[in-house]
C-alpha cells in the first residue's frame, strides 16, 4: 500500500505539490493524471525518497522508503527509463541489481524472458537500445525482486501499440495477484483500460480522487437533440444544470447534471426528439480529464500568456 497524507514540496517560493493526500491499495492499479507540471513526477520522487518532502508524509508499505532494508524486495520504480547507464549491457544493469538484492542469478533470465528482450539484445549496450526498449529493461529491473508495490512514470513512452497492450496485461495481471500498482500516464485510453482507482492532480492539488466508476459516473448524463435550444429551455425552466458541448453530425450535444431518464422525461415533455441519451461515462477518461483540469492545462493558456515574460519553472 501507498499513503500520502498532506505532502508538500516548494522549491523556494514556488509550490510543486501542495497540501496532497491519497491511498493506491492493495490488488489495484491507481492511475495517477495530471498536466505536465501538475506535480505527478515530483509526488514520485518524494514517494521513492529520491525528493525530500517539505511537510507531511509518504508512506511505502507502512514506512519511509528510506527505511525499508531492501527496497527493491518490496518496492519496484520505474521513473525514467533513459536514466540507466548507457555504456553497460541490459543484462549487466539486470546482473548488478539481482546481485545488489541478494536474488538467485535465474532471476536476470527470467525477467529478460518477461519482457521479451532476446539474448542478442540483452547483450547490446543500453545506449543502442530504443526507447521502447529502455521501457521494456526498466520494467525487468523493477519486477526483478517480485515487489508488492509498483510506482511507475509513463511507463508506456516509446512502446509500440504491441508492447502497450503487452505492458497492459502485465501490470493488470500482477495487481490481479495482490500488489499495489501505482500508474502515471499521459495516455489516457491506457489509464481507462486498467485502472481501477484515479487521482487527478493539478496546479500541486489533488482535483478529483475515487473508483474510475465513480468518477465517470459523476460526469453526468450525455444528450443530442436537433432541438438543442428547446430542451435546453425545457431543463433551465425544471432546474436542471446543463452546458452546451459541441455539435455532432448538425444535432446539438448537453452534458447535464442528472439521470438519463429524467433527461428523457424532460425531452419527452418539451416534445424534442433524442438521437442520442446516454451516460457521460461512456465519453471516457479523456473529456473527464479536460473537465477537470481544462483551466489548468499549458496549451489552454498558450495563446494569451504568448507575451508575457518567462521567469521560469520548476518541472
Amino acid at each position: 500500500m501507498i499513503t500520502v497524507e498532506s505532502l508538500t514540496k516548494t522549491y523556494g517560493k514556488f509550490t510543486a505539490v501542495d497540501d496532497i493526500s491519497f491511498t493506491a491499495s492493495p490488488g489495484r492499479v491507481t492511475g495517477f493524471l495530471g498536466p505536465n507540471g501538475a506535480g505527478k513526477s515530483t509526488t514520485m520522487r518524494v514517494i521513492v525518497g529520491l525528493t525530500p518532502a517539505t511537510s507531511g508524509t509518504a508512506h511505502v508499505c507502512g514506512r519511509h522508503f528510506s527505511e525499508l532494508p531492501n527496497p527493491g524486495l518490496e518496492v519496484g520504480v520505474l521513473l525514467d527509463a533513459s536514466a540507466q547507464h548507457a555504456g553497460r549491457t541490459g543484462r549487466e544493469i539486470l546482473t548488478l541489481t539481482q546481485r545488489i538484492m541478494g536474488l538467485p542469478p535465474r532471476r536476470v533470465e527470467e525477467m529478460l524472458d518477461l519482457v521479451s528482450l532476446t539474448p542478442a539484445e540483452a547483450e547490446r549496450r543500453v545506449g543502442d537500445y530504443s526507447l521502447g526498449m529502455r521501457q521494456r529493461l526498466g520494467i525487468g529491473a523493477a519486477l526483478l525482486g517480485e515487489p508488492q508495490v509498483l510506482i511507475l512514470d509513463e511507463p508506456a513512452n516509446g512502446l509500440d501499440p504491441a508492447g502497450i497492450r503487452w505492458m497492459r496485461d502485465l501490470l493488470r495481471d500482477y495487481a490481479n495477484g495482490g500488489a499495489t500498482v501505482l500508474l502515471s500516464s499521459h495516455l489516457l485510453h491506457e489509464i481507462e483500460v486498467i485502472a481501477d482507482d484515479l487521482v487527478v492532480i493539478g496546479n500541486g492539488r489533488i482535483v478529483a480522487q475515487g473508483t474510475k466508476a465513480e468518477l465517470l459516473a459523476s460526469a453526468g448524463t450525455l444528450v443530442r437533440t436537433p432541438e438543442v435550444a428547446l430542451l435546453s429551455a425545457a431543463l433551465a425552466v425544471a432546474g436542471i444544470d446543463h452546458q452546451e458541448g459541441e455539435s455532432l453530425e448538425g444535432n446539438g450535444t448537453l452534458r447535464v447534471e442528472a439521470d438519463p431518464a429524467i433527461v428523457g422525461q424532460v425531452a419527452l415533455k418539451a416534445g424534442a426528439p433524442l438521437v442520442e441519451l446516454r451516460t457521460a461515462e461512456g465519453a471516457g477518461l479523456e473529456e473527464m480529464f479536460l473537465e477537470l483540469t481544462g483551466d489548468i492545462q499549458r496549451d489552454h493558456h498558450a495563446y494569451e500568456n504568448a507575451a508575457e515574460p518567462t521567469v521560469g519553472a520548476v518541472s
